[in-house]
């Protein structure tokens, strides 16, 4: 399949390096959400089909200063909004990997740039799930960082709380080394930090799990596709045959976590997009004297379908006589999950999980039923939940479709992380 046929970009141009470092030589690409001077920003949606930022993001900065080209911005769900890169308003992602079907998202053509060898390495977000999803169905690495590890200066928000920015890659080894460069403090970005053993990871990709203890959730078996789970098993089996041990364990709060992420995700949605009226931003919906009409109409306009019903349903959750009974509860499940994985890690390094529990969606399967795409996410939202850090790694194939194995660490624990992936991949 040729590049233009995968739709991974929705622009294609080449920004050049501003210094040597580590990323010399190396083509990066960047998700469209994340903004780059002089070259539009669409976020997939028509509302800023015309945006051309005047800055950098603090990410992009740090490519640049590292050696890095950047060759594009990538194809992505309407502002993130989705699980296949299907809602974009600038059509869908093909899947160099599973040729019919999605591949992932909502950071799709992220991965599908980085599957096809596109480009050497790739920035996508990951609000829950959207780094690992697609890396997962695309046969590739994608790494979730722990939130405030790197800076979202830049990012055009979507669910502030809960998304990171991070690198996507064909091995454990080379996104260890593309977050080193986008990592660490970031004086405008109050969230972010250093890390108390700092942000050397590409050292830590040695494959020695001599000794590593995994715990494995029953619950994010349960339903799962039957090829997916016994792959997930041969690749533990892998894993111990090279010195780690495996247990099982229980997390009962991620049996709520899907319910939790949606109420607290579309409820930042709602607020954070409220600026897109096309006054402030976005386009103009044509002022005739009705400033409440105007802004219907550019909103009508510029969003899509699924980032409208996001919306909706986050607004009613904040709404009078309903915040204490979706948004409030649903901050405390987060807690509740946040919990249930400091228990677990105090027995285990890391804990195990198919990545995706399904296969990849054939092309439309999932568009006119949400709920499964929904439901889609139930082992990579508590992660975001939580803001802990996890890594999708390639694990094999069911039915020639490829299945990616997830690792969660505790708080900054990318470099257990990638000591654990690089036994794999």
């Amino acid at each position: 399949m040729v590049a233009e046929d995968l739709n991974a970009f929705v622009t294609r141009e080449e920004l050049e390096p501003t210094g040597d470092g580590p990323l010399s030589g190396r083509t990066v690409a960047v998700k469209d959400n994340i903004s780059t001077e002089g070259v539009r920003t669409t976020c997939g949606s028509n509302m800023l089909a015309h945006y051309v930022p005047p800055y950098d993001a603090t990410v992009v900065e740090r490519l640049k200063a590292a050696g890095a080209t950047i060759v594009g911005k990538t194809n992505m769900d309407e502002f993130g909004m989705g699980t296949t890169t299907e809602t974009s308003a600038f059509g869908p992602t093909q899947n160099p990997a599973a040729p019919g079907r999605v591949p992932g998202g909502s950071s799709g053509g992220s991965a599908a740039a980085v599957a096809a060898g596109e480009a050497d390495l790739a920035l996508g977000t990951d609000t829950g799930g959207s780094i690992r999803c697609p890396a997962a169905f695309c046969g590739v690495v994608g790494i979730k960082p722990t939130y405030g590890l790197v800076s979202r200066y830049g990012l055009v928000a979507y669910a502030n709380s809960l998304e990171q920015i991070g690198p996507i890659a064909p091995t454990v080894e080379e996104a260890a080394e593309l977050l080193e460069v986008v990592s660490g403090p970031d004086e405008r970005d109050g969230t972010t930090r250093e890390p108390a053993d700092g942000t050397d990871y590409a050292s830590a990709a040695d494959g020695d799990v001599d000794g590593l203890t995994v715990g494995v959730p029953t619950e994010l078996l349960d339903g799962a596709d039957e090829g997916i789970v016994e792959t997930f098993w041969d690749a533990l089996d892998d894993l111990e045959a090279q010195g780690a041990e495996y247990t099982e364990v229980s997390l009962p709060s991620v049996e709520t976590a899907v319910q939790a992420y949606y109420v607290i995700a579309m409820s930042e949605a709602s607020s954070n997009l409220a600026r897109f009226d096309g006054v402030r931003y976005g386009q103009s919906g044509g002022y005739d004297g009705n400033w409440n009409e105007t802004f219907a109409r550019s909103r009508e306009e510029g969003f899509g379908a699924e980032v409208k019903r996001r919306i909706l349903l986050g607004t009613y959750a904040l709404s009078a006589g309903y915040h204490d009974k979706y948004y409030a509860k649903a901050q405390d499940a987060r807690a509740w999950v946040k919990r249930d994985f400091d228990e677990t890690f105090a027995d285990v390094d890391v804990v195990a999980s198919p990545t995706m529990p399904v296969p990849p969606f054939e092309l439309g399967e999932s568009l006119d039923d949400p709920l499964q795409m929904y439901l889609a996410d139930a082992n990579t939202v508590p992660v975001n939940l939580a803001n802990l850090p996890a890594i999708s790694v390639p694990a094999g194939e069911a039915d020639g479709l490829p299945v990616g194995l997830q690792f969660v660490a505790p708080a900054f624990g990318e470099r257990t992380l990638v000591r654990a992936g690089s036994a794999l991949a």
